[in-house]
């Protein structure tokens, strides 16, 4: 993830941080740190938490990365045999053959 989508995701955090307490305790933390909601810090803060909600849609509909590589391999390289009594068998005697010409 690089630094603008994980800067943006911090604010995005700390937005629904606030909402939250503002749902809960009817508290405006950014509103009491920057001195009100009309004040320019504050509204800075609120814009910029907007515009990164706006940026994170783009993690939304980003392709997961498979981070595990050697998951692939190994289900690559063994071959199972999910085979029953009735199912059908290996057929060996030409692999045995084979194996007496050599």
């Amino acid at each position: 993830m690089n630094t603008l989508k994980r800067i943006a995701l911090a604010l995005v955090i700390i937005g629904a941080i606030n909402w939250g307490l503002i749902g809960f305790f009817q508290f405006d933390l950014v509103a009491s740190i920057f001195g009100g909601q009309d004040a320019v810090l504050a509204r800075i803060v609120y814009g910029l938490v907007g515009l990164s909600g706006l940026y994170c849609l783009t993690i939304l509909f980003d392709p997961m990365e498979e981070k595990d590589s050697n998951r692939d391999n190994f289900s690559q390289k063994r071959n199972l045999n999910y085979g029953t009594e009735l199912g059908e068998e290996t057929d060996f005697s030409s692999v045995e053959k084979q194996d007496r010409d050599l």
